[in-house]
């Protein structure tokens, strides 16, 4: 299994999927059921082989296993990824995904999920057709995922003596649905928001969207700034990057941004604040979750309380002397240990 993995154990349940018609080739892992169904996003992307799409899923289940913990949901970690093929021949998107949705149903509720990178509203859509357990709309949920950013960012103003966002500078890397709620929730709260991606013209349409400025995707990740936000692919932060950031903290969108766990350890040595992505990403988990499992017609409150865990797990750093994903993770496991002995 994947070196990201936060902590040592196996998933409960591993699957492989693949549907010779459509050449669907995938992963579903439920990493942890002792508080309740796993939840976890589809994503997908053209991995280099099929154990390297196996341990991607492995390490982001186990992530939505600590975010549900964190967020103090009745659910465990789960995560599904696609294999893109190497030749677009064979390949029926469309009934791949329809695939895909049957083999959820036959999870039985098991598995909840919804959209992730690389997998679109159309691909949703499809497994909608052959699943109850996916949530096809992507608005509501990436705009909770901006609002649990805010609310962790406010965490980390609040440990420099600021009341509000007003005037921190945060650079959001990534502009697709995440990153532009991120940068939208921000911007909304009065910060500086700087914004970069891969494609040009999305982070300019982003930008006058909400105010924000456009820099270069080069260099962008040490740029001087107060809140460094990547909201794209996770692993971005290694020890060496780490050493050279420039920013006063780290609060990002992205799942499982650092891509080591001695990077946190450089992150506290350097004095720089760093609030894990298990906590800034999961508004939409706990929006989902909040509708679809706990019966909830507004989540708004739920997605606040991640602000204050994040207040609680900076303090525990700070005064304890631990990064503040070894925080994260100890408290996560200290309630899947209670639920499991109960």
């Amino acid at each position: 299994m994947s070196e990201r993995l936060p902590w040592p154990g196996p998933a409960a349940e591993v699957h492989a999927v693949r549907d010779e018609a459509s050449g669907l080739e995938a992963w579903i892992v439920l990493d942890d059921l002792t508080l309740g169904p796993a939840a976890g996003g589809i994503r997908t992307r053209g991995y280099a082989t099929a154990d390297a799409a196996r341990d991607e899923a492995a390490a982001l289940a186990r992530m939505m296993t600590l975010k549900c913990a964190l967020a103090g949901l009745p659910a465990g970690g789960g995560k599904g990824v696609v294999r893109l093929p190497a030749s677009a021949a064979g390949w029926r998107r469309e009934e791949a995904f329809e695939a895909l949705g049957r083999f959820v149903e036959s999870l039985e509720g098991r598995f909840r999920t919804a959209g992730d990178l690389g997998t679109g509203p159309e691909d949703l859509q499809a497994m909608a057709r052959r699943t109850r357990w996916v949530h096809p709309e992507e608005g509501a949920l990436a705009a909770a995922s901006g609002r649990s950013a805010r609310r962790c960012f406010e965490a980390i103003a609040a440990r420099w003596g600021a009341s509000s966002l007003e005037g921190i500078s945060i650079l959001v890397q990534g502009c697709g649905a995440i990153g532009g709620a991120v940068a939208r929730a921000a911007s909304e709260a009065g910060a500086r928001v700087e914004v970069c991606d891969l494609e040009e013209g999305r982070a300019a349409a982003l930008a006058a969207d909400c105010g924000a400025s456009v820099v270069p995707l080069a260099g962008a990740l040490e740029r001087e700034v107060d809140i460094l936000s990547p909201c794209a692919v996770g692993g971005v932060i290694d020890a060496a990057l780490a050493g050279r950031l420039r920013a006063r903290a780290l609060c990002g969108g992205a799942n499982g941004i650092l891509a080591e766990a001695e990077a946190d350890r450089v992150l506290l040595r350097r004095g720089i604040l760093h609030v894990p992505d298990a906590l800034a990403s999961a508004g939409a988990v706990v929006e989902g979750l909040g509708r679809s499992l706990m019966g909830r017609s507004d989540t708004s409150d739920l997605v606040d309380r991640l602000g204050s865990v994040a207040a609680e797990i900076l303090e525990a750093s700070a005064t304890e002397g631990r990064p503040a994903g070894e925080v994260a993770i100890a408290r996560a496991r200290d309630r899947l240990s209670v639920a499991a002995r109960n």
